[in-house]
């Protein structure tokens, strides 16, 4: 971690020369969810590829691109696809937007993620909003020498996840009459798909869906002491008495019927944060 301040001033000196606003919310777009791009007013677009110290995005229906502009009246950075450790890339080289788009002045990460439902009451096409998450990845981004200038050695871990946030998501899908559920996000390394003895295990631990994803980013914004309000699109039924194969084009199909509620979450939280009382 001794590079990392150096890196992500590097890569937020490079994008503040091309686009000069501050943005306000960073958000982290999902398999199948990168569609939501199409909502910011663009000002600037940056390839991954051109951006300083970032790797390639090679996910299935990762666009691999920083969308910045404004989003619903609220200067957003956004990511159009993310990193994974599946794809063979550290943990503090996944998690290196989070802290390049902190560098930026973001203060509100808003994260989404395709994921399967283990939970019986969740059909395809759901969303749950993560409420707490537990790291089965084997690894975290924080490992190794800490930066104070960074964060804490030991961040909390009690409340990442916004409550109020997390509340006023659940009250939009109620006002939009579609259902979002609220619970436990199980991280995963990947890439395979897990085994129906895995999926048992995951479930009575306390897991309600299962991804690849999101866990890193969301140790790194507690790490920065930044609020975090987390989707996950349920993209397959993970019920191990009567599992299908999964597939991950299907899984990027699925994860299209979930964008508009997602969306309609997201816009309606920047809403919000645009009014002038920020309610």
């Amino acid at each position: 971690m001794l590079d990392l301040h150096d890196k992500m001033t590097e890569a937020a000196a490079y994008i503040t020369s091309k686009w000069a606003r501050r943005p306000k919310v960073g958000i982290i777009l999902g398999t199948g969810l990168g569609g939501f791009a199409r909502e910011v007013q663009a000002e600037a677009v940056f390839p991954y590829t051109e951006i300083p110290h970032f790797p390639k995005s090679t996910a299935l229906g990762h666009k691999g691109q920083l969308v910045c502009g404004l989003c619903n009246g609220v200067p957003v950075a956004t990511m159009e696809g993310r990193f994974h450790c599946y794809e063979g890339y550290p943990l503090n080289l996944v998690t290196l937007p989070v802290r390049v788009m902190r560098q930026l002045g973001i203060e509100l990460l808003i994260v989404s993620n395709a994921a399967g439902g283990m939970n019986p009451h969740f059909k395809v096409g759901d969303v749950m909003v993560i409420e707490d998450h537990i790291n089965l990845m084997g690894d975290n981004p924080l490992i190794g020498y800490n930066d104070e200038r960074l964060g804490p050695r030991f961040p909390d871990m009690s409340e990442v996840y916004d409550r109020k946030l997390i509340d006023r998501a659940l009250e939009i899908s109620r006002q939009a009459n579609f259902v979002a559920h609220r619970g436990v996000y199980v991280g995963l390394k990947g890439p395979n798909f897990e085994t129906r003895a895995e999926y048992r295990f995951l479930r009575t631990i306390g897991g309600d869906v299962v991804g690849m994803s999101t866990v890193p980013e969301v140790i790194v914004a507690a790490h920065m002491n930044m609020p975090v309000l987390a989707i996950s699109a349920v993209t397959n039924v993970c019920l191990p008495d009567s599992l299908e194969k999964a597939d991950g084009h299907e899984v990027v199909q699925a994860g299209k019927l979930a964008e508009p509620k997602m969306r309609r979450i997201v816009m309606d939280i920047l809403g919000n944060l645009a009014a002038p009382d920020g309610r």
